[in-house]
C-alpha cells in the first residue's frame, strides 16, 4: 500500500510539471460520414513524458480528476482545440470541420466553466458551432439543473453537445429529454460485439431510434470493422469513429486524412 501511494504521489508531482513544461499535446480521431467524407475529430489528450514516453490517458486522468489537476489540464485542451478551429478556419478545405472535446464532471461543474468556454472561443475567434463538448452521463448524477442552466447558455452561443457513451451510466429519459444536447455517442462496449451479441445489436439499435426520435446526431465509437460499419448503417447511423478509419494521430496526420479522404 506504501507502494502504491508513493507511485501515486511520483506521479501528480510529475503530471503537475509536465502541465507546467507542455509536455501534453493532442491527438486527433476522425469522425467519418456514411459516405467516407470527414465531418470533423475527437481530441484526445496524450503526455510526452521525458523518462516514460508517451503516456495514455488511462494512467493519469483518474489522478488528474482526483487531485484537481483536471482543471488546468481541461482549460489547455479547450484552448488547444479552439486554436485548432480558428487554424482551420482559414482554409477553405478544413473551414468545416468540428473538434469535440470531453470535459469531466469537475471540470464542468466549476462555477466558471461557461465563463472560461466563452472566453476561449472569443480570444482564438474559433468558430462556437464547429466546437462540440462531450459530456458523460456520471454529470448527470447531481444537480442537474445546473447542469442544464449552463449547457443552455453556451448553447445560445452555438456550442455543440454530445452525450459520450450513452447507455454505460445514469441517465434516465426524463433527464435526457430535457438536456439541449445535439448528438448521442453509440459506446464501443456495445459496438465491439454488435455482430455477435444481439443484445448489444438491439442497443445499438435503441439508441439510434432514440436520437431520431429527439432530433439528435448518432455517431458510434470503436468501430473497427466494414461489417460492423454496414450494420450501424443499416440500422441507422451514418458517422463513424475508429480505427476503420484511423486511430487517434497526430494533428499532421489528421490533415494527411483528411487530404486523402475530403470532407463531408
Amino acid at each position: 500500500m506504501q507502494s502504491v501511494v508513493g507511485a501515486r504521489v511520483a506521479l501528480e508531482a510529475e503530471l503537475r510539471q509536465g502541465l507546467m513544461r507542455s509536455e501534453l499535446f493532442l491527438h486527433y480521431q476522425p469522425q467519418v460520414a456514411g459516405d467516407g467524407g470527414l465531418t470533423g475529430a475527437e481530441a484526445l489528450v496524450r503526455w510526452r513524458h521525458p523518462v516514460r514516453g508517451t503516456v495514455s490517458p488511462a494512467e493519469f486522468i483518474a489522478l488528474a480528476e482526483e487531485t484537481g489537476l483536471i482543471l488546468p489540464l481541461g482549460h489547455w485542451v479547450l484552448q488547444t482545440a479552439c486554436v485548432q478551429l480558428a487554424q482551420w478556419a482559414d482554409r477553405p478545405e478544413r473551414a468545416h470541420l468540428s473538434i469535440a472535446v470531453n470535459v469531466s464532471a469537475r471540470q464542468f461543474h466549476s462555477p466558471d466553466f461557461v465563463d472560461q468556454v466563452l472566453a476561449l472561443l472569443d480570444h482564438t475567434g474559433a468558430n462556437p458551432k464547429l466546437l462540440k463538448l462531450e459530456l458523460t452521463e456520471s454529470l448527470l448524477v447531481s444537480n442537474v439543473d445546473d447542469v442544464i442552466a449552463k449547457m443552455s447558455l453556451l448553447k445560445a452561443k452555438g456550442v455543440g453537445f454530445s452525450l459520450d457513451d450513452f447507455g454505460t451510466g445514469y441517465s434516465s429519459l426524463s433527464y435526457l429529454k430535457r438536456l439541449p444536447l445535439d448528438q448521442l455517442k453509440i459506446d464501443r462496449g456495445f459496438v465491439s460485439n454488435i455482430l455477435t451479441d444481439p443484445n448489444d445489436a438491439a442497443i445499438a439499435k435503441m439508441v439510434v431510434a432514440l436520437a431520431q426520435t429527439l432530433g439528435l446526431e448518432v455517431v458510434a465509437e470503436g468501430v473497427e470493422s466494414e461489417a460492423q460499419r454496414d450494420l450501424l448503417a443499416r440500422q441507422g447511423c451514418h458517422v463513424y469513429q475508429g480505427y476503420l478509419f484511423s486511430p487517434p494521430v497526430t494533428i499532421e496526420a489528421f490533415e494527411a486524412f483528411a487530404d486523402v479522404v475530403g470532407v463531408a
